[in-house]
């Protein structure tokens, strides 16, 4: 089997779409899966540095990235089987230049079905059940039903920029739980 060819994309090619490189090419090479993994940026600068924070959380996560940024390329977009962006304009950025890779270009949130969506229909599935008997849902219940629609309108990855190790932390563990739907997702269409 060949390898899948996977690329992440954000803005700048230094935090977000490196963390999402490094967690899948850990996450496939534990898991023995054939997968090649690039990330590059639709404004980034070729050489940079992954930020001081990013390589941080990643090292106290036992994974090891020495990549440099790069900028997206038509080179690139030709190489990549599937193109994972981290937010909604980054694919639009993508669209907008290379209209030809519409069908392999999503974000990443988008092509990761979470089990958070899958508590959001249960949500609004109960919802409907309790207005259909003329009642409403208990507080805890709306408030994260709100929180989950919330995030859904969004479907960006967080950008930790400029921010603490813990604003970092918090968008790796949101990159690594979309990383792990998406294997799910690779494995499931590899056994179809």
């Amino acid at each position: 089997m060949n390898a899948a060819k996977i690329l992440f994309v954000c803005t700048g090619n230094t935090c977000r779409s490196p963390m999402a490189e490094a967690i899948l090419r850990d996450a496939a090479k534990a898991q023995g899966l054939p997968l090649e993994v690039r990330s590059a940026g639709v404004a980034a600068s070729n050489g940079m540095p992954v930020s001081r924070n990013a390589r941080l959380v990643l090292e106290n996560s036992g994974i090891r990235h020495d990549g440099v940024s790069s900028s997206v390329s038509a080179e690139l977009i030709r190489w990549a089987d599937l193109i994972l962006t981290m937010t909604g304009s980054h694919k639009m950025a993508l669209l907008r230049y290379y209209p030809e890779a519409a069908d392999k270009v999503h974000t990443l949130r988008d092509f990761a079905p979470s089990a958070e969506l899958a508590e959001l229909d249960r949500l609004r599935g109960e919802r409907e059940m309790q207005r259909s008997l003329g009642r409403q849902l208990g507080g805890g219940e709306e408030r994260r039903l709100r929180e989950l629609e919330s995030a859904a309108l969004s479907g960006d990855i967080t950008d930790p920029f400029g921010g603490s190790y813990e604003v970092y932390a918090a968008s790796a563990q949101e990159i690594s739980e979309a990383v792990h739907a998406v294997l799910k997702r690779l494995q499931g269409d590899e056994h179809r």
